[in-house]
């Protein structure tokens, strides 16, 4: 599978080229088009798995695009304005990924729901994470562009839930408060998310959480 990303970082388009016969997993939603010949299968993963990828946000029934002999081409894209970022799996590895965040895979990657820590009241987003491993490639989605870090053995880093897109398994992480309660909840900053390194963190430029809180208050009432 041969990815490309075009029209980044807001209007990102993945363009998938598939060899003969070729299978790839995808979100249902996520197709823009594809060539000729490509066909698809729903598949639900069986009871437990889809309830977990429920749990983690994704949805219950994942599409298989199998490419024809001569091999094809599908593009994808999310509902949200923003970017996207194929993760290598090489050889065996994973990576935990945020609610959401995950639009397609190869055949080789699996998929488990990680819960990591309660849900959270102020901050309107969990940490409710979906965990992808095996082999191969991963495309993952953001709200807004996307922003890395890489963090050293015991390098501290804080993150807003909602700007959390993924990070690497070996990161330790606590979801807390952003100051004491009356901050959290007069600041309008919520919940965070204390990452202990070594590893990788994807961030997002832009909070679902906070693009709800603006648009509710435009939003045409009954009276109105």
């Amino acid at each position: 599978m041969d990815v490309i990303l075009k029209h980044q970082p807001v209007f990102t388009l993945a363009i998938v080229k598939l060899t003969p016969n070729e299978q790839i997993q995808v979100e249902p939603g996520a197709m823009v088009s594809h060539t000729s010949g490509m066909v698809m299968e729903t598949k639900g993963g069986g009871l437990f798995g889809g309830l977990k990828r429920m749990v983690a946000g994704e949805s219950f029934f994942q599409n298989t695009w199998k490419a024809p002999g001569e091999g094809g081409e599908i593009t994808l894209t999310t509902n949200l304005l923003g970017d996207m970022i194929v993760l290598d799996m090489g050889g065996g590895g994973s990576f935990l990924l945020a609610s959401g965040s995950y639009v397609a895979g190869e055949m080789g990657i699996s998929m488990d729901s990680s819960w990591g820590g309660a849900k959270g009241f102020f901050g309107g987003a969990g940490m409710i994470l979906l965990k992808v491993s095996g082999q191969g490639k991963v495309i993952a989605s953001s709200f807004g562009a996307i922003e890395e870090r890489t963090l050293a053995a015991g390098q501290k880093y804080i993150v807003d839930t909602g700007h959390i897109v993924g990070f690497s398994p070996y990161i330790k992480f606590t979801v807390k408060k952003s100051g004491s309660w009356k901050s959290t909840i007069l600041g309008g900053e919520g919940l965070v998310c204390e990452l202990t390194g070594p590893g990788r963190v994807l961030m997002q430029t832009r909070s679902m959480s906070g693009f709800v809180s603006w648009l509710v208050p435009m939003m045409p009432t009954k009276s109105q």
